[in-house]
């Protein structure tokens, strides 16, 4: 059986309404979200869905991210915490803006950010805790931040309608909330971003660096450093056709997730996420004990056809050549070098044990996708059950 896949049209959503949408763009003759339209009222409907005051479109999720760690103005040298397990575009802006990504453990089953291990790394130069809601399951570090006197930003991307245990939507709890719109989300204008934000400064201070410096309602005059993130008219319109269909998205891959967690709820050695109906299920993942490892179970599930993988990531964040060895800014490892930074940043093998053993032995993830059948989730638990039984 055949999986549909968020590579081609079988496990995606596109259909009539983006069809319409991009014809309505074209036909306007104005391709430009600075003086169009389609942006701006995805923007309404990203914040309204959320309710919150603001949103603010970006051309990616990491550019996204780079709007949030922009707004928050940490100094060069300051430092960001966030996980080790994530896609470099949560880094990257980061050092972008010439602070430290500064990595904290993470819990054994869910892959996010233990609340105890970024408690221990906050120090005098925190300025912000970026927490990633991995594979849509809610990192919750509310406490910690509050505790910490610092915002949080999210990093939604995977986690589009993720719900923390007391209903509050992810992207919602903190400062700011980021979310990607890139091909293999859960919903998709190919590629883009949002944040979301109930704060009037901060979301300013992302519409200007998004923009070049330049406040529209103004002169032509730049006010601050900027970049050129801004959406375009046709993704925008694609984005408010997709964000429509978002709540039978979520619907629909909970629905199948249930289907399958509770086919494996009596599986020994294999750990699943928990609350079904909070979590996003951008990916399915598993946590195997010891002897089983994800290399050996994901080669039986591939040779069965599942769209499985070992680790997710080929390394943790923390041992990539980008932050142990290339240089940064020209020949330069600023701003990992003291000064600006007040110590050097621990990187490499060994700095976080539980994240490294998650990637390299334990952690396995399944292809999740909206269209999915009861066949395909009957048949990925079958393969389960026969690659994790001796």
């Amino acid at each position: 059986m055949s999986f549909p896949s968020m590579a081609d049209a079988s496990g995606r959503t596109i259909g009539a309404e983006e069809l319409a949408a991009v014809g309505r763009v074209l036909q306007s003759g104005m391709l430009s979200s600075v003086w169009g339209t389609e942006v701006r009222a995805l923007e309404r409907e990203m914040a309204d869905r959320h309710g919150v005051s603001h949103a603010v479109a970006a051309s990616s999720g990491t550019a996204a991210l780079h709007l949030a760690v922009a707004a928050v103005a940490p100094d060069p040298g300051d430092e960001i915490i966030t996980s080790p397990i994530s896609d470099f575009g949560t880094v990257a802006p980061i050092l972008a803006q010439n602070a430290v990504p500064v990595f904290a453990d993470v819990d054994p089953y869910t892959g996010n950010l233990d609340p105890a291990a970024v408690a221990a790394a906050i120090g005098p130069r925190t300025r912000a805790i970026l927490a990633v809601h991995l594979f849509g399951a809610a990192a919750d570090l509310r406490a910690v931040a509050d505790a910490a006197g610092v915002p949080l930003i999210e990093d939604c991307a995977q986690a589009w309608l993720t719900r923390y245990p007391d209903g509050t939507l992810a992207g919602t709890a903190g400062a700011i909330g980021c979310f990607s719109l890139q091909q293999w989300k859960h919903i998709t204008c190919g590629d883009g971003g949002l944040t979301i934000t109930d704060d009037a400064v901060l979301a300013r201070r992302m519409r200007l660096f998004a923009d070049k410096g330049w406040p529209r309602d103004e002169a032509r005059r730049h006010v601050g450093l900027g970049l050129n993130y801004r959406m375009t008219e046709l993704a925008g319109a694609v984005a408010r056709a997709q964000l429509a269909k978002l709540p039978g998205v979520l619907a629909d891959r909970r629905r199948t997730a249930g289907r399958l967690a509770a086919a494996l709820a009596d599986l020994p050695g294999v750990h699943l996420p928990a609350d079904v109906d909070a979590h996003a299920w951008w990916l399915f993942p598993l946590v195997l004990d010891p002897p089983l490892t994800n290399q050996e179970v994901a080669g039986k599930l591939a040779a069965a056809g599942i769209p499985a993988r070992a680790g997710y990531l080929d390394q943790p964040l923390h041992c990539a050549p980008a932050l142990t060895e290339a240089p940064v800014y020209g020949n330069s490892r600023f701003p990992l070098t003291v000064p600006p930074a007040d110590r050097l940043p621990a990187y490499g093998p060994g700095a976080f044990p539980v994240a490294e053993r998650l990637v390299a032995q334990t952690l396995l993830v399944i292809d999740w996708n909206e269209r999915y059948t009861d066949a395909h989730v009957d048949e990925i638990a079958e393969a389960v059950r026969a690659a994790v039984t001796p």
